[in-house]
């Protein structure tokens, strides 16, 4: 890994009673953080919930606490570059969709002057199961990552620095997200039902949600495509569905990402 990025910031201290000033630099590091999204199920559970991988600190501070995935920004590196590679180094993991979150900059948020620049990402579950081929049934990221477990984002422990803070807002935004985008199709495979769709909505919301209701909504908005294809098991056959690609997963505006 590089040089990590230190912004040197000046402050300015003087006195009426004469000119001279002191100037007292400072440093502030930039880091980058990760919250991973995906659905999770315990075994005999009857439905879906949002988890994320969180990573247990081995070293001061907050020694033994989780906190999420990430690292400092090399001087030499883009933010989203910075992004992928921490996940990378962290978890193994490499979502599908990463996109910027929010600043997170508190003067009191760590021992040392840090800004996180604070990414978001979907992760489908069959990508979680390729991460860990040996056990692929098991919410876990590959299993050389010792220090890294996955929870449920709604009943987390108490982390590391304003992580508690920073995944409460990155739930939010994700359950706002869902209701005017597309969003929700992160995390499911390329092709899927309207009961796997409805449930990824379910958990995002937190509620159960009337079957009929749903399906009449989501065939009305554009983002769905019936294909010939259907899924068979114990009930009657469930057509499955895809993707428009022609609508965005989520606008990510005007800017060019680099």
């Amino acid at each position: 890994m590089g040089t990590p990025l230190r912004v040197n910031m000046t402050q300015t201290m003087g006195t009426i009673a004469n000119t001279s000033s002191a100037h007292a630099e400072d440093t502030t590091r930039v880091a980058v953080s990760t919250v991973i999204f995906t659905l999770g199920r315990d075994p005999g559970a009857d439905r879906a919930t949002v988890v994320i991988p969180l990573v247990r600190r081995t070293r001061d501070p907050y020694e033994g606490l989780w906190a999420l995935p990430g690292g400092w920004l090399d001087i030499a590196e883009s933010l989203d570059a910075a992004a992928s590679r921490t996940l990378a180094e962290t978890t193994g993991l490499a979502p599908s969709f990463l996109e910027q979150l929010y600043a997170f900059g508190a003067v009191d948020r760590s021992p040392s002057r840090v800004v996180s620049i604070v990414y978001w990402a979907l992760l489908r579950s069959d990508e979680v199961d390729a991460s860990d081929a040996d056990e692929p049934t098991r919410m876990t990221p590959a299993s050389v990552f010792e220090n890294t477990s996955w929870f449920d984002a709604a009943s987390l422990p108490r982390l590391a620095f304003d992580h508690n803070e920073i995944v409460e807002y990155a739930l939010w935004r994700l359950r706002n997200k869902v209701g005017y985008s597309r969003i929700a199709h992160g995390l499911l495979a390329d092709e899927f039902t309207l009961a796997e769709l409805r449930e990824v909505y379910e958990a995002i919301l937190g509620r159960r949600l009337d079957p009929a209701n749903f399906r009449r909504q989501v065939e009305n908005s554009g983002n769905l495509l019936p294909t010939d294809r259907f899924r068979t098991g114990s009930h009657r056959p469930a057509r499955l569905y895809r993707y428009n690609q022609d609508v965005e997963l989520a606008d990510r505006g005007p800017l060019v990402r680099h």
